[in-house]
């Protein structure tokens, strides 16, 4: 039986805000509502000091459209409505005499996520540079190289790596309140892409994407991970900033293009992270170069080398190139990325050496065999 929006409604309907005396269908607190193949997800608009104290309605919601029939899983989320203009609180100062830093730690602390060691997230400062494409390499590489890997799917608009990964599916729960990521490769993946179609506009506010974003972080099996990746939203907007501040990374890596407006948008996203204390492991330069399949000309479409000229002045590491090319455009399209495809294609090692050196940075060991020793009797 396919669920509506209206049935959904009409739970919800039957949920009444304990201090306002009303449901909060009529309140107009639920909004964002995503049905897929009866997997259901919607927010709830609170004020910000409400926010834990409502944690109860929040979980009643969720158990209202549960008993609905064909509902397979729930995901409500509890988002901070702004103020009223002229209502917001001003930002408090710290107090007379108190060292900055005293100020700093009354900020979100970054929480662990039970089982996973490092968490790197990949970056870009603008959209179009193909980091999505550079991050499952970088996932499939990482495993490659013997390490046990999640990916998070944080594009919440334009999730991608249901595709370029070759899952579809949606994911299940064990018991109704954590989820268990969806895997290929030998990848844990979760993505927003498994939760509502591909053709579907997310038009949720910064605090619901965040409000996702945390559930699919900390209510999610991710079992034991040696490392996470994530594929970040491109830009240095609130989402980015906000997940910058509340996850615990280990570092980010930037990708660009070698063209000078991509490496100016890059270059924000690096000081982004630099500002909220994330490590910059170093920067990717993508589509460095077009070798034509045709003649072996190489052309320098976007420029060349402009990523590690910018790694150089910003006194962080230059990971490496890859080539514009249309075997990787193929093989992500396809969603068997060039890595796990075609493992000995000279631009599949580019991606595992990268990988090893990143897991270098985070680790403090190699990820790369050593090589053989040779024994002269």
């Amino acid at each position: 039986m396919k669920v509506t929006e209206k049935q959904v409604l009409d739970a919800l309907a039957t949920i009444a805000d304990p201090e306002r005396g009303a449901d909060i269908v009529s309140l107009g607190m639920v909004s964002g509502i995503a049905i897929r193949d009866g997997n259901v997800a919607f927010a709830i608009e609170v004020e910000p000091e409400r926010g834990q104290r409502l944690e109860p309605l929040r979980k009643s919601a969720e158990r209202a459209v549960d008993a609905l029939p064909g509902v397979l899983s729930v995901t409500a989320v509890l988002t901070a409505q702004a103020a009223p203009r002229g209502r917001a609180a001003a930002p408090q100062p710290p107090p007379r005499g108190a060292h900055p830093a005293a100020h700093a730690a009354a900020r979100p602390q970054r929480g662990a996520i039970a089982g996973v060691g490092a968490i790197i997230a990949v970056a870009s400062g603008k959209g179009g540079v193909g980091k999505s494409t550079v991050a499952a390499n970088l996932a499939l590489g990482l495993k490659a190289n013997g390490l046990r890997v999640g990916v998070l799917d944080a594009d919440i608009y334009g999730p991608s790596m249901p595709r370029m990964l070759g899952i579809s599916g949606r994911p299940r729960s064990r018991d109704g309140k954590t989820l268990q990521p969806m895997e290929n490769f030998g990848i844990e993946v979760m993505s927003m892409g498994f939760l509502v179609p591909e053709d579907t506009p997310m038009i949720w506010r910064g605090p619901m994407v965040m409000s996702a974003l945390q559930q699919m972080l900390r209510e999610v099996e991710w079992g034991e991970l040696d490392i996470m990746v994530v594929d970040m939203p491109p830009g240095t907007g609130d989402a980015q900033l906000t997940m910058a501040q509340q996850v615990p990374l280990a570092g980010a890596v930037i990708v660009s293009t070698p063209q000078d407006i991509a490496l100016l948008d890059a270059r924000k996203g690096l000081n982004m992270f630099r500002k909220v204390d994330v490590p910059v492991l170093g920067i990717i330069e993508n589509m460095s170069y077009f070798l034509c399949p045709h003649c072996g000309g190489r052309s320098e479409i976007f420029s060349h080398g402009g990523a590690r000229r910018e790694a150089q002045q910003l006194g962080t590491e230059f990971l490496g190139e890859v080539p514009l090319d249309l075997a990787i455009r193929e093989t992500s399209d396809s969603g068997r990325p060039i890595t796990i495809s075609d493992p000995d294609n000279p631009y599949a090692a580019v991606f595992r050496q990268i990988a090893a050196r990143v897991w270098e940075k985070v680790s403090g060991e190699s990820a790369l065999r050593p090589p053989p020793r040779i024994v002269i009797e």
